[in-house]
This record gives structure tokens, sequence and C-alpha cells, in this order.
């Protein structure tokens, strides 16, 4: 598996944010209320950000010997996608956010106080979920064996012999 790159995050970050902030002109083209994300978003970005960590903690002490049990490979897979999916829902969500803000902040009307702070929010809970989402992934690189790079260790002979 490879690690997320910041150029994966950025992508998502600049269609996060294209998709943001044509939602709030088609919305205001229409006549209805600009999008506000729901107060508890942020929450509940930061909350996954926190889970992931604790999943991943529990491999990494795994994997240096520390926990008490053997490393489970696919459960160590798994948790590291889950933390590169959320890396990208954050870069994502943080996008969004951003596109929003920019759409709130270039109309002549002042935005009102609730609805800009639920959008910070989120734009800072998003930053928090990738920095979770990459920490948890870093956490979870298991280390190589010393005898998979030996050269004596494939076999030259037919299988079953």
């Amino acid at each position: 598996m490879r690690r997320t790159g910041a150029g994966i995050l950025t992508i998502a970050a600049v269609v996060g944010a294209a998709v943001g902030f044509i939602l709030d002109t088609m919305l205001t083209a229409m006549g209805r209320a600009t999008f506000t994300p729901a107060a508890s978003l942020p929450t509940i970005l930061a909350l996954l950000g926190a889970v992931i960590v604790a999943l991943a903690v529990s491999v990494f002490r795994a994997s240096r010997g520390r926990g008490g049990r053997p490393v489970n490979p696919f459960q160590a897979l798994r948790i590291a996608m889950l933390a590169k999916a959320s890396s990208l829902l954050g870069a994502a969500a943080f996008g969004f956010s951003l596109g929003l803000i920019v759409f709130l902040t270039t109309r002549p009307v002042t935005p009102s106080l609730g609805s800009m702070g639920t959008i910070v929010a989120t734009l800072v809970c998003a930053v928090v979920l990738v920095a979770a989402g990459l920490v948890a992934e870093q956490l979870c690189t298991i280390r190589k064996d010393d005898d998979d790079d030996t050269p004596g260790n494939t076999p030259t002979g037919p299988v079953g012999a």
C-alpha cells in the first residue's frame, strides 16, 4: 500500500472547494438559503480522527512488541485503509468548507455569525481529521522482517520436491 501523498489531498481539497462554491451559487441563484453544515459535523469529524488514532496506536504497540499479542496484518491493513480514507474525507471536507467560506465572504451581505461559525469549525475539524488520518497511517506501518530481503530465501527447486 502506498502512503497518502500531498497531491491526492490537494486534489480532494480543490474538488471539495469547487463543489462547495458551486452548491452555494446554485442555491442562491434558485432563491434559497445558502448551505450551512449541521452543527454536529465538526464534532463527528474530530471524534472520527480520535478513534482512528486510537485504533492505530494498538497496531503500533503490537508491531513494536509492547502489546502482548502479535500483529494481525489484516487488521493493520484495514486500519491503514480507514486512515487513508479519513484523510481524503478530511481534505474534501476542508475544501468544501473553504468553498462555502469563499462564497459567503465574496457576497455584499455580511453572513450571520452562526452559519459562519459552523463552517469555520468544520474547516478546523477537517484539518484535524487529515492530520489524524496521516498519523494513523504512519502508526500502522509494520516493520519489514530481516529475512524478507535475504537472497537465500527464494526456493530454487520445484514446489513438490
